[in-house]
């Protein structure tokens, strides 16, 4: 299991088109992959348990992978956030 801790500088937090973004990529791989957020967990592959976290901007959110091809799985969201979302 690998996790990475992230914050939200978007404006408009995590809405629709990039919580559509994340759940693309987490997609693309066979580990689990959750996004957690006050204490909550979801499963980043979908897009209602994401927006249902109602992520504002300068929150904390945690991504957590595990499987197979867990390495990869963080990076390529990781990458997502990185661009669209914080840091």
């Amino acid at each position: 299991m690998k996790e990475r801790t992230f914050t939200i500088t978007a404006e408009t937090g995590v809405h629709a088109r990039p919580a559509t973004l994340l759940v693309n990529k987490a997609g693309q791989y066979e580990s689990e992959v959750e996004v957690s957020y006050n204490d909550k967990k979801v499963n980043l592959k979908s897009i209602m348990g994401v927006m249902s976290l109602g992520i504002p901007k300068n929150a904390e959110i945690k991504i957590i992978a595990s499987g197979s091809d867990e390495e990869e799985a963080l990076e390529g969201v990781s990458e997502v956030v990185k661009e669209h979302l914080g840091e």
